[in-house]
This record gives C-alpha cells, sequence and structure tokens, in this order.
C-alpha cells in the first residue's frame, strides 16, 4: 500500500476572527461533478475551534471557494463545546444528514475534556446543533475523555470508532488515548463495546480521528497516532479487520508519512479518507495540528 502525496491543498488565512488560523480534521462532502465542500475545524486567537469551509475541485486540485465566517461556532461557557468543535464525519439516518463532533471543554483548573456531539447538515449545507447536551459523554465506558467519532452504515447497523482516554498519564508522560466501538439499530442510541484497536505503549497509545472505509478485502482505518517518545510528533497509522470488532495493528502499512521538508515535514496527522471515481484519496493535515492547512494524496493501486 502507498498513498502518493498531491500536495498542499489548502493553506489557512485569517478569514475571519473564528477562523483566524488553522485549516484541521477535514470533512469532504461531495457537491457536484468533482466539487467537493470540505469543513475543517479553524481556531480565534484564544485556540478555540469553529468550523469553515472550502469547495475544492478533485481533480483540478485547486480550490474554487472559501467561505467568509465560519458555519458553526464554537458554543458558550458552559456549554460542552465551549472550547471548540473537532468535526469527525456525517452520516445519515432517514434522510437527515448529521455531522459528529468532538466538544471541547478547559474548565478551570483541570484537565481539558471532550464529549461527541452532533450536528444537522441541512439540504442548503447550513450546519446547526441538533442537542445542547452531548450525544455520548463521559460513563463507565469513557470515564474521563471522549474524541473524534466515526460512523459507517453496514447493512441495518450503524457501527461508531471513537476516542477514549483511559489515562491522562501512561507512565512515561503521554496519554492513554485509544479506539473504542459502539454499534446502533436506529442511528441515534449508541451502545458501547469498549476497546476495538489494539495498542501498544511506548509505540502507539495516543490516538485520534480514525477514518474508516471498507471493501471487498474488509474494513480499512487510518488515524493519527503517537507513542510517548519525547518530540515524537503524530503519525498516521493503519489497521485492518475481516470483522468491524477483530482488528490487525498494521502501523507499518500505513502507506504514507512525513515529507523531508515543507509543509508536512514534522507530522502527519487527521486523516480523511474517501473513495471518487474509482480512486481512493486521503485529506489530511500536516505540521502545527492544521496550523499549515491540509493536503491530498490518492492510493497507489487500490
Amino acid at each position: 500500500m502507498h498513498w502518493q502525496k498531491l500536495g498542499q491543498l489548502y493553506s489557512p488565512l485569517p478569514i475571519h476572527p473564528k477562523l483566524a488560523s488553522h485549516a484541521a480534521n477535514p470533512l469532504a462532502l461531495l457537491l457536484e461533478g468533482d466539487i467537493y465542500r470540505v469543513f475543517f475545524s479553524g481556531r480565534d486567537v484564544q485556540n478555540r475551534s469553529s468550523i469553515g469551509f472550502v469547495d475544492i475541485d478533485i481533480h483540478k486540485r485547486e480550490v474554487v471557494f472559501v467561505c467568509e465566517k465560519p458555519v458553526f461556532e464554537h458554543g458558550s461557557e458552559n456549554s460542552f463545546y465551549s472550547h471548540g468543535v473537532s468535526i469527525g464525519n456525517w452520516y445519515e439516518v432517514e434522510g437527515q444528514r448529521y455531522i459528529l463532533f468532538m466538544g471541547w471543554q478547559c474548565s478551570p483548573g483541570k484537565h481539558w475534556r471532550g464529549d461527541i456531539g452532533r450536528l444537522r447538515l441541512n439540504d442548503d449545507f447550513s450546519i446547526e446543533l441538533d442537542s445542547a447536551e452531548p450525544l455520548m459523554g463521559s460513563d463507565d465506558t469513557d470515564r474521563f475523555s471522549l474524541s473524534y467519532p466515526w460512523v459507517v452504515r453496514e447493512n441495518e447497523l450503524y457501527l461508531m470508532w471513537y476516542g477514549s482516554t483511559l489515562a491522562w498519564d501512561a507512565g512515561n508522560g503521554e496519554m492513554l488515548h485509544v479506539i473504542n466501538f459502539a454499534t446502533s439499530a436506529d442511528g441515534h442510541q449508541w451502545h458501547r463495546l469498549g476497546l476495538s484497536i489494539p495498542y501498544k505503549l511506548g509505540v502507539a497509545q495516543a490516538f485520534s480521528r480514525p477514518t474508516v472505509v471498507s471493501d471487498q478485502a474488509g474494513y480499512h482505518m487510518w488515524f493519527s497516532y503517537r507513542g510517548g517518545k519525547p518530540g515524537r510528533e503524530y503519525r498516521i497509522g493503519y489497521a485492518h479487520s475481516t470483522l468491524e470488532k477483530r482488528w490487525k495493528l498494521q502501523l507499518a502499512d500505513a502507506g504514507i508519512d512525513v515529507s523531508q521538508t515543507g509543509w508536512d515535514s514534522e507530522m502527519i496527522e487527521y486523516p480523511f479518507v474517501f473513495d471518487h471515481k474509482s480512486q481512493r484519496f486521503m485529506l489530511y493535515n500536516g505540521n502545527g495540528y492544521g496550523k499549515t492547512g491540509f493536503g491530498l494524496a490518492v492510493l497507489e493501486n487500490k
């Protein structure tokens, strides 16, 4: 497996006070032909993230439109998304499209934490909050913090992979943040089933932003990960499964790594994988957790 990098696609500019920097967690939705709307999480000067978008031509590999203001902003001080909105992916239930997100909270004197929230994506591509309460918050399965959900519909069942913190420090200065699994019969009520992807302390123990596709070879997942080594930034890893609950960690098979120089030479993270006209593409972020924007890669020999 090898991803051919096609270059930096969008380098963010300060287009609004709520979108002063960054273009993290790109999420692509087809508009027409080869044109995709790519939503992203931008930041204000206080590092609170809101949602903006650009329209891209996937064939010409160029930006054709940039939004002038956020389509959805972080919440008020007491909300579960007071300090940011980091988007996961979208799915559809009975004709209604939803976008899932990680809502950030940074309470004074406490460690930051996250819950999973849900947005409604309207036909005109406007976005509104589905509920003032989290779709999934902390409980006995997910005790500390949740992040970056990804949902796939398989026959009559909805499958979700998402991040869950088991410890803020696993003993090596890095948090233990794993990928858990949940299912739903209706797309609204979720049954949590615990750990999905195996982890390795010191190698891959801090996961984020899973992206999942399936084909005749089974399920494929790419994700960001760190292992606790000093100075080691995010990389993109890979796992494979023939059944949605039995995954094999295959980090060496991700097929993509940092570049020698440039916008993605220090770290690569937050992948979004999608198929378009028989080709498989990946949007991903580079240096600075999306500060340098996002790029595009295509899978060779799919």
